[in-house]
Parts: C-alpha cells; structure tokens; sequence
C-alpha cells in the first residue's frame, strides 16, 4: 500500500533529515561549508526527480520525484515558516553589547550595501537584459541579500577572527530586512505598471523598520516579564516555549496587522533576548535555550538550504546563453558595488570616529564572503509564483536570481577559505601568541606537578614518570623561549589585559550566583549589566574606561531618583523603599564578588601577568572595595537591623546553593540513588522557597530617632521633634553629587545626618559633617545659594521644606542659637563678606537671632529652661 497525504510529506521530511545528517561529516571531510554541500545536494535531488519524471524508462521512483518537486511549500511557506526563527536565532546568538561598537559598519553594510547593490545591479542589466529598470532593480533587490550562514561557518571552523564573525552575522541581521522591504516596494510598482517614488518609498521603509524596532521590543520585553512572573518554580519548559513563540508572533504581527518590517521585528526581539536574557533566565535554563534554538536552527536552515536548491531546476528552465552573460554580469557589479561600499565608506566612518576601523584583510574577505541563499531563492521563487507579474519578467528574475545565488555558492564559497587563510585571518595576533606562551608556560608548570603526584600515587615506574615529566619539560623549554610577553606588551596592555580578564570573571562569578533563587531577577539583571559596562570599559579605554564603568555602577540608577522625588515631593515611600530593597542587595552582592576578584587576582592574574601588574589592579580592586564600604556603611548606620537581616539571609542562601552543590556531586559519583536525589533537591527547594521572600522594609525606620540627635534641635519639645520627623523626608547622595546649585532658590534645606560634604568660592572653601544644615543661612538670609554644595562621599540626608524649616526657626528660637553655636564650635565665619557669602550666618542675622533670644527669653527660653533642654544643651556644647 502506497504512503500518501500527510505521511508522505514527513516521510519526505524524514528522509530530508537524513540527508542532511549526513552532509556535516561530509563537510567537515571536504572541508568546505556545509551550505554549500546542501545547495549541491538539493541541485541534485531536484534535477534528478526532473529527470525522472521526464524519463519513459523509470516509473518506480515517479512517487518519490513528484514529492519532491511538488512538496507542499511555496514562496510564503519559507518565508512564514523559516526566516522568523533564522533572523531570530542569528540575533539571540550576537553579543549586542559588542556589536554596539560596531553599529555604524553594520548598519552601513546592511542598508547601504542593500541600497548600492540593488542600483548598481539594477543599472548594469537595464542596458543588455532588455526588461523595464525597475525588473532589473528588482533582480538587484532580491540578490543584496547575504546568507551569513556559510560565510559564518567557515569562518568558525578555521578559526579566523571574531570579529570578522560578528561583522558578518551583524550585516546579514538586518540586511534582509532592507532587501525585503524594497523587493516589496518593486513588486506593487510593477503589477500597478507604475513609477516609484523615491522620496515616499524611502520614507514608508524608514517608519517600518522604526515601528518594527519598537514592537520587536516591546514583545520581548512583554516575554521576558512573563518569564519574570511565572516565578523560578517553574519549569524550563514553559520560559523556553515562550521564546518559540516569540519570533512568530512579532514577525506576522508586525508584517499582517502593523504593516512593519517583521524581519526586523524578529531581529529586535532577539537583541532584545539577547541583551536581558542571562539575567532574566537561571544560568542552567540559558544555556539550554541557546543549545536548544542552535538545534532548530540547524534542522530549520538545513532543510531550507536543501528544499530552495531543489527549485533551481524549475527556476533555470528556459535559460539561453544570453542568460549566462546576464548572470556573470550581475555578479561582477555586485562584486563592484559591494567593494565601493566597503573599500570607499567604511574609512570615512573610521575618519569620523564612528565605528572602529576596519584593517584591508577584512576588508577584502567580507567583498568576496558576500555570499547569497535560501532567502534569495524564497524571493525570486514568489516573484515566479506571482500570476500578477508577466510570465517573461518572473522568467527572467528566476533565472538571474537564482544564477546569481549558484555562482556565489559555488565559486566563492568554495574559495572562501583559501582567502581567509592568504591572509592569515586564522592566525592568533601577535599578543594573543605572546599570551598564548605565557599561559602555556604557566599552565605546563602546573601539569607537570599534578602529573608527578598521580604518577607517585597510582605508583607508574620511574622509567614511565620520567618520559613523561621530560617531554612536558621538553614542551615547557620550547614556550619559554617563544615567550614573547615581556617585550610584546606594554604595561598599559597589561593592566588592560588584567582589567578585561576580572570583568569577565566578574560576570561569570554573577551568573554562578544567580543559581540562587534567593537573588531577585532585577538585581541580578543590574549588577549584570554593569559587569558588562566594566568588561566594555576596559576593552575601549582600558584602566580609566574600567574604573569610570566602576564608579557608576555606585550612582543611583534613574530610577532611583525618581522614586526619591516621588518620596520627597508627593511623600509616597513605596517606590523608594523597594529601590532601597534593591539598593541594598546590589552592594551586599557586589561586595561578595570584589572580595572574590581580589582572591582571583592573587591566583591566578598575578602569576600570569607579574606582581607589579598585580599590584597596580589591587589598587583598583581596593578603591573599589573602599567605595562598597563607604556606601553599606552609610546604609549600616541607619538600617542596621535590615542589614544584619539580609546579611543572614544571603548567608543562608550560599549555604543552601552549598549543600545542593554536595549532592549532585554525591549523585554524580552514584554514592546516592535517583529517588534518594530528588527527595534531598526537593528538601533544598522548600527552603529556597522559603527564603526567596524579600525581607520587609521601613523606609522611615529610627528617623524619629535621628531628628532627636540633630545638634541644631536641641531644646525644641519632643512633640514637636515627633512632628518635624513626619515632615522629613530621607535623600542618599552619592560622590560628587550636587545638593545645591549656585544661585538657586533655596527650597529645601538638608540636614546632614552622615556624609562629608564642601562647598567652594573663589576665596574660601568649607566643609559639611553630622550636625550641619546645607542651605540654612542663605534661607534666613533671604538669599540665593551662594555656590554649589556637594558631597565628598555617600551620605544620607534628611529633608525639610524652606517654609516648615521657617517656622521651625520662627517659633522656636533655640534652633537658631543652636545653630550660631555650632558655627562658632566648627570655627566658621559669622559676617558677611563682600566676596563670599559665608554658610554661616550673617551679621545682620546674627543681630537679628540675639534680638529674638533677648526678646524671647522671659517667656520661650524659661520654659525650655524647666525641661532641663538648655541646660543639657549648654553642657554638651562645653564638652
């Protein structure tokens, strides 16, 4: 009984599977790419079923060649089925915080490559082809497409440079976008015989890619914060189902409902996976997302690669050798268009500093790796399958499209490699190789030590132990005195060098953390993303772009100091307490990994790089250290509770990650049954459960308690104390912030409760501690602040309006000779000065406070006198 309908298409599926099974080994033996190994497979499939079918002779496989030529896909099926997950996969797999820095050469080789290939293909056929020039310039549109995919391959496979590599896949990311929008564009003009409009069709495709940056976003984001809400419980299969879904439903949303670019909206929802991806998904969880869409990818680009090459029979049907001419010189001006992009552009972008300059090497790789596939096939397939456009014109795209595709297949994919290594792109730099010595030299030393003592207790002879022992020193001799490293580098590459090497292991270390489940999921993503801004730090600007990324990481976030203006202003405490929660965490964990940089630094940079080199990042890594400290220790002072809170928190939290650790090992050695394991992982998870709730927070904690050991409120009544507190509101500053600005209206006066603070003039300079009041003097002057108060370091501040802080001083005198006195006690100025308005008080309101203490005095003073508050005060002051 014959297999048909259904079975038959996944019968054909099967075999196809198969096939391409069978091409990778194949490859890797031949060594050329494995697409181009699949185009020739499908070539052949196709021609052979079409000539079977054809054939009088050959009746028992006709079955199997008509499933073939008509298997049930067209044009939209490739382009629904496979070019979302492809577009999707080839970003989700790109380091967006690299490829930042090569935005402008991407974007360049991606839209104006597209534009510039598609005229000046289009203008060399118009001429000879004798087809109307907007079909030529269709032909040039449907052919700017790259396929990274072969190029990509070969390039991993030999080893040739990263970067490279990413320019490639970066290029090819959007490039479809571009080549798709304006095979849109030539298509409606053609089957409505009309002209395109420049202006407007650029326009049109400018918004689509836009509007489909910002939904691809917006979708990722919507993914990710369902991912956030599902909770760590949940199995990985449901976050990863999520991604599945993702590319689909931003590319037929955008290209069906919005009318944007779904390939770009695909692309965009990649980066965006990409980028906040590994602090939203558990370590273990990532690594299987990327395994698993490195899988369908396979399947989906093989299969693809393998049902577009089958067409090419049907779509050279008809093809003269006028044809032939057509295709060769399509390829050369492709060729010519693509190398006056990149030999003619890409230095004016490297003149203008806005993209790094790209060497001639690569250059001339990435002219003759601009190879074209399936999604160029899929094209010209739907122009071919469009019964609106003119049987001659499909005819003619077809066949030059898909020669096109044939010659980049077969010709440069097949020399592709002996370029790369003319040039030696597979070669490691010249640094690379001296650090490759150092490490080997280092790393043989080790391994000749371990390999005595395996040797002494597994008892191998002398004879054995000896041979082997000579031939790593042997190997150690010879790296030696390769060794270039002392003159190769220079320090400033050293400490650069050292600076990248313990950001990257920064990250690591977060991501080793993040298998906490205690470590809330915007926490991580924040310390995650700084790590990166470090590790990018000290790629572009070495020692000062790392400890500039450093010093930020410490500011306050945005966020932060909205939700500090929202507290100030509105006194709502709610957004300001979870971003203290958050705060809180974020030094608590960064100062757990500094502490780990530092052991790491010792072990394993510093007999890498040398003590000197050691002692230079040690300096870093204390400033750094110093900096944590200074800032938990402000929180210490005010929040201690909180802090011992969660100190044993995440102590318990690495405890727990400990003893799960402990016995996976004892499962992996099978000292422990399966059922034995699960239960003791189950123990382990209701106790994370437990911890994984975030601790209470009191954002107003002990600040009744504070106000009363102000220096300037001593005497005012404890009701009153109580009232001011309800009025306050709490303000952390950061290093080298501003509190005042000169010349500003005095709105808030701040009282210092921890911190160290200065203001400068052109003659003198003051500096603020405990006790003091930023903004007091020039509020009872009835001036503007008279320069810019800012902070030394972290410090926490409590908040008073101008016209509560009034009326404190008008009511209750002894604020204001509190105040004189601990001018007086701090040795500040008390009189105006012509070239300085002094943060003291000046003489006409020191007259003015002695005038309201005589005239208060029978009355106010006495009865703060009968509370013991003056007198209290008066000691202190002479203590």
């Amino acid at each position: 009984m014959p297999v048909t309908g259904l079975a038959t298409v996944l019968l054909a599926t099967a075999i196809l599977l198969v096939i391409v099974s069978a091409v990778q080994p194949l490859a890797k033996r031949l060594e050329l790419s494995e697409t181009v190994i699949l185009a020739i497979v499908g070539v052949v499939l196709g021609g052979t079923a079409d000539l079977i079918l054809h054939s009088s002779h050959i009746h028992v496989f006709d079955t199997a060649a008509e499933i073939l030529l008509d298997f049930p896909i067209n044009s939209e099926g490739f382009l629904l089925i496979f070019l979302p997950i492809l577009v999707f996969q080839a970003a989700l797999a790109i380091d967006v915080r690299r490829l930042a820095h090569e935005i402008g050469t991407v974007l360049l080789l991606a839209i104006v490559a597209v534009i510039v290939s598609t005229a000046t293909i289009g203008l060399a056929l118009y001429p000879f082809s004798g087809m109307p020039l907007t079909v030529c310039l269709l032909v040039g549109a449907i052919v700017a497409t790259t396929d990274p995919s072969a190029v990509a391959g070969i390039f991993r496979e030999i080893g040739a440079a990263t970067r490279l590599t990413r320019l490639v896949e970066g290029e090819a990311l959007l490039n479809d976008a571009a080549a798709i929008s304006i095979f849109s564009t030539l298509v409606a003009a053609i089957i409505a015989h009309k002209e395109v409009h420049l202006f407007s069709s650029a326009l049109a495709i400018f918004l689509s890619f836009v509007g489909a940056l910002i939904a691809g976003f917006f979708f990722a984001r919507c993914a990710l914060w369902m991912i956030v809400s599902l909770g760590s419980n949940t199995g990985r299969s449901a976050e990863i189902t999520l991604t599945v879904a993702l590319p689909y439903i931003s590319y037929i949303v955008c290209d069906d409902l919005l009318h944007c670019s779904g390939v770009v909206a695909a692309a965009a929802a990649g980066l965006t996976l990409s980028a906040y991806g590994p602090s939203t998904f558990r370590p273990q969880t990532w690594r299987f997302l990327n395994e698993l869409w490195q899988q369908i990818i396979f399947w989906a680009g093989s299969l693809l690669f393998v049902l577009a090459s089958m067409l090419v029979p049907r779509l050279l049907i008809g093809m003269t050798k006028w044809d032939f001419i057509l295709i060769l010189l399509a390829t050369i001006a492709g060729l010519l268009a693509r190398a006056m992009v990149i030999f003619g552009m890409l230095p004016l972008l490297a003149a203008t500093k806005l993209s790094p300059p790209v060497p001639t090497p690569f250059k001339a790789t990435m002219v003759w790796g601009g190879l074209r596939g399936a999604i160029t096939l899929a094209l010209a397939l739907a122009v071919t399958e469009n019964e609106l456009i003119p049987t001659p014109i499909s005819q003619f795209v077809g066949i030059v499209a898909t020669g096109f595709v044939l010659f980049t297949l077969l010709v440069n994919g097949t020399t592709l490699r002996a370029v790369v290594i003319y040039f030696r792109l597979n070669e490691l730099t010249p640094i690379d190789q001296a650090v490759r010595h150092q490490i080997l030299g280092i790393g043989l030393g080790n391994v000749k030590d371990k390999a005595r003592r395996v040797a002494n207790e597994f008892g191998f002879s002398n004879v054995i132990t000896n041979y082997t022992l000579e031939e790593i020193d042997r190997r150690i001799n010879e790296e030696r005195e390769a060794n270039s490293f002392d003159t190769m580098l220079t320090d400033r590459q050293r400490i650069s060098l050292a600076l990248i090497t313990i950001a990257a292991q920064e990250r690591s270390i977060l991501l080793d953390l993040f298998r906490m489940q205690g470590l809330p999921r915007r926490v991580m993503e924040t310390l995650l993303r700084s790590a990166e801004a470090t590790l990018d730090g000290a790629w572009t600007e070495g020692r000062y772009g790392y400890v500039k990324a450093m010093q930020k990481r410490l500011h306050p976030p945005f966020r932060f100091r909205v939700a500090q203006y929202i507290h100030r202003k509105l006194h709502i405490d709610r957004p300001l307490m979870y971003c203290m929660m958050e705060r809180f965490e974020i030094l608590l964990v960064s100062r757990f990994v500094s502490i780990s940089l530092t052991r790491f630094m010792k072990r394993r940079i510093e007999p890498t790089l040398g003590v000197r080199i050691a002692e230079i990042v040690s300096e870093v890594l204390d400033r750094q250290n110093r900096m944590l400290d200074d800032a938990l220790e402000i929180m210490r002072i005010h929040y201690q509770g909180y802090i011992e809170a969660l100190e044993s928190r995440f102590l318990k939290l690495v405890t727990l990650r400990l003893e799960s650790d402990e016995y996976n090992s004892l499962w992996a050695e099978s000292l422990v049954s399966d059922e034995l394991y699960s239960e003791l992982e189950k123990n382990v998870e209701k106790r994370f459960e437990r911890y994984n709730r975030r601790l209470k927070f009191n954002l107003k904690s002990g600040l009744e308690e504070r106000v009363k050991e102000l220096p300037c409120l001593r005497g005012v009544p404890q009701a009153v104390l109580y009232d001011i507190s309800m009025s306050m509101s709490v303000y952390f500053v950061f290093p080298s912030e501003k509190i005042l600005h000169r010349k500003q209206k005095v709105k808030n006066v701040y009282f210092v409760s921890s911190g160290l603070f200065e203001t400068h003039s052109a003659s003198k300079s003051l500096t603020y501690g405990i006790g003091d009041i930023l903004g007091a003097s020039e509020l009872i002057a009835g001036k503007r602040i008279y320069a810019n108060y800012r902070a030394l370091r972290f410090g926490y501040l409590l908040v008073m309006p101008a016209d509560v802080f009034k009326r404190l001083i008008q009511d209750y005198p002894i604020v204001a000779y509190n105040l004189s006195k601990i001018d007086e006690a701090k040795d500040r100025p008390n009189s105006q000065d012509d070239d300085f308005m002094m943060l003291g008080y000046t003489r006409r309101i020191a007259n003015k406070k002695k005038q309201l203490m005589l005239g208060y005095e029978s009355k106010e003073i006495n009865n703060l006198k009968n509370e013991g508050n003056i007198e209290n005060n008066d000691k202190q002051n002479k203590n």
